[in-house]
């Protein structure tokens, strides 16, 4: 009796080893979903602008991809970034957590078509020129928005996933990315306004 009340006291006192289960957080996936739902619509209306080889919907969404992209930057860079500033880092990385997956497939969607379908219509309406200087600058912007979004941007929420699905993330890491992921959103909306000044130009000129 004695030896059974001393294991029984001994099983009490070891308390459970409870570990943070690996991998993203649960409305990750479903962030991640809608993100690739959204992010389909616009190559999709861009190619059927392209079958029907109808300039008007191509015009359409590339003003409507290149708009939203600008403005999702400028927002970024401009407010997001302030409130992001003003948080701790354990804020910064639940915003993170929500706001990474959501933007995923949308931003660099947005990105791709609006370039592509910028280069279509230059193309189509004789303004392809590689002589114009205009031209030649609008290509300097384009392959700097190209380098960032696809090759600093999109690795960085890559990291972001990995960094979440480790049985013990590291906040710190995770806010100094996603910040990084802010402010290349604020220089993306710089050259953003300065292409915008450039086609203002070719449309007149």
């Amino acid at each position: 009796m004695a030896i059974f009340s001393h294991r029984a006291g001994a099983a009490l006192t070891q308390s459970p080893i409870v570990e943070r289960p690996t991998g993203l957080p649960r409305f990750t996936k479903g962030l991640l979903k809608w993100s690739f739902a959204i992010g389909v619509v616009p190559p999709v209306a861009l190619v059927v602008g392209l079958a029907v080889r109808s300039l008007y919907v191509v015009d359409y969404v590339h003003v409507l991809t290149g708009a939203s992209w600008t403005g999702f930057d400028i927002y970024t860079g401009v407010v997001l970034s302030r409130v992001m500033r003003s948080l701790e880092i354990p804020a910064r990385v639940e915003i993170s957590k929500r706001l990474t997956p959501t933007t995923f497939f949308i931003i660099p969607s947005l990105a791709a078509v609006a370039i592509t379908s910028g280069i279509y219509l230059a193309q189509e309406m004789g303004k392809f020129n590689l002589g114009d200087p205009w031209i030649l600058a609008a290509g300097g912007i384009v392959v700097v928005l190209t380098v960032q979004g696809f090759g600093v941007f999109l690795p960085n929420g890559v990291r972001i996933f990995l960094e979440l699905a480790k049985v013990k993330p590291d906040p710190a890491l995770i806010s100094r990315l996603t910040m990084r992921n802010v402010r290349l959103a604020g220089s993306q909306a710089v050259f953003q306004v300065l292409i915008i000044l450039v086609m203002a130009h070719l449309a007149v000129y």
